[in-house]
């Protein structure tokens, strides 16, 4: 069993809601924060037995907006969990911040107390597009709070983007990369806009020509890897660059398949076998853990094959990719129709094998949602061999298409003309 164990504190409580957000958030519910600084206390106090053998080495803060929750709170919950006497000294611990509430004195305090890497939602350095997406800071800000966190003592600082906006060009894109290049943060995290149902964006712009097409996105992405590399940020996830030795351990986390547990309306939890989340609902999750009542939403024992296929699905999101006797110690299943899929993949340019590890290419990551649902096949194919009576359910399958690479799409070409 890993010993290590990474902690999860979901801060809900925004100043507004930015027009693109699915996640559980609320805005104007100020009142709720005291009743629900509460029942976090209680909830990791209550937790500590579930900590026991285990060393926290990573802790984050996410939201919503912990910034706007406080200094004060933030410390209080960093000091209950301390008080479970299995924190690391060295333990990665990331608070996610906007610019617009970013304080120089409640930075200092944080920084003062052992927070110490700094999450940024800045999104993009053009004006127009953040207020068209709902952000409440400007470029100044962004420039300002990172300026903030270096004077408070933060050495370690993210940035978060996002290509493909509504109206966007390239060349504001690049326009951002640049601008945030400058002010050197050790990691940034490049994120494609994906428009979710039930939000503003969605009902504003889903099917709108004002967005930039796939190809244009795929164009903003591979511009993002070339450029980032050539400063120094090297890729180690789809979404994710770092100046070596300064990714993020929380993340990860995730994509290691490692235990980590959650606090907070919403926060999900991954630990012994076994996978749940919190109902999102603050008033539900106050009432629920100081009323000793149930809060669970969702609960779920994960299988081996559940396992196998996270194991595929996450470690083909990062540079390390998979491997063979990985694969076998979290599934025990041939991997051989894995490898041969992966083989196809090589040819056409979107993977490589480098000591046995098996990762995607930057054009394979963007196709890592086909190329992976591919792989899956692969193993479901493999667990047919093993297991007969699923081989008509599997058949029936409607099976992934793969696209043709750019050899292909050439010479198919070339046949035509000459015809």
């Amino acid at each position: 069993m890993d010993k290590t164990l990474g902690i999860y504190i979901h801060i809900p409580f925004c100043a507004s809601k930015c027009g693109y957000c699915d996640f559980y958030s609320l805005a104007g519910c100020d009142r709720l924060m005291p009743k629900y600084q509460d029942a976090l206390v209680e909830h990791i106090r209550e937790s500590y037995p579930a900590f026991k053998s285990r060393y926290i080495d990573t802790v984050y803060f996410g939201g919503g907006t912990p910034s706007f929750y406080g200094a004060d709170r933030l410390i209080e919950l960093w000091d209950e969990l301390r008080a479970s006497g299995c924190v690391l000294k060295d333990c990665e611990v990331t608070l996610e911040a906007n610019p617009d509430s970013t304080v120089y004195r409640e930075l200092a305090k944080l920084r003062r107390e052992g927070f110490n890497r700094l999450s940024m939602g800045v999104q993009s350095a053009n004006n127009d597009l953040l207020k068209l997406i709902g952000r409440r800071h400007n470029w100044k800000q962004c420039e300002v709070a990172m300026s903030t966190a270096r004077e408070a003592g933060f050495d370690n600082v993210s940035v978060d983007l996002i290509y493909g906006l509504p109206s966007q060009t390239r060349s504001d894109w690049a326009d951002t990369l640049m601008r945030v290049i400058e002010l050197r943060p050790e990691h940034i995290s490049c994120y494609g806009l994906t428009l979710e149902p039930g939000t503003p964006m969605y009902e504003k712009y889903n099917g709108s020509q004002i967005l930039p097409g796939d190809d244009e996105q795929a164009d903003m992405y591979l511009y993002a890897v070339e450029t980032l590399e050539h400063y120094g940020y090297r890729q180690y996830e789809i979404s994710n660059f770092a100046i070596p030795g300064y990714e993020s351990r929380h993340n990860m986390r995730y994509w290691r398949l490692q235990d980590y547990i959650g606090f907070g309306a919403g926060a999900h939890s991954c630990v012994d076998g076994a996978r749940y989340s919190y109902i999102r609902d603050a008033d539900m999750y106050i009432v629920g853990v100081l009323r000793d009542l149930d809060i669970v939403d969702e609960y779920s024992a994960i299988s081996d094959v559940e396992r196998g296929s996270e194991y595929i699905m996450l470690g083909m999101r990062t540079v390390m990719g998979i491997e063979k006797d990985e694969y076998a110690q979290h599934y025990r299943a041939d991997f051989a129709p894995i490898e041969k899929a992966l083989r196809v993949f090589e040819k056409k340019g979107w993977t490589v094998c480098s000591d046995g590890r098996w990762h995607f290419t930057a054009q394979g990551f963007l196709l890592s949602n086909l190329l992976i649902g591919a792989l899956l096949e692969a193993q479901s194919g493999s667990r047919v061999k093993v297991n007969p009576w699923m081989r008509d359910a599997f058949e029936a399958e409607e099976k992934t298409t793969l696209p043709k690479s750019d050899e292909e799409v050439f010479r198919e070409r070339y046949e035509k003309r000459r015809k």
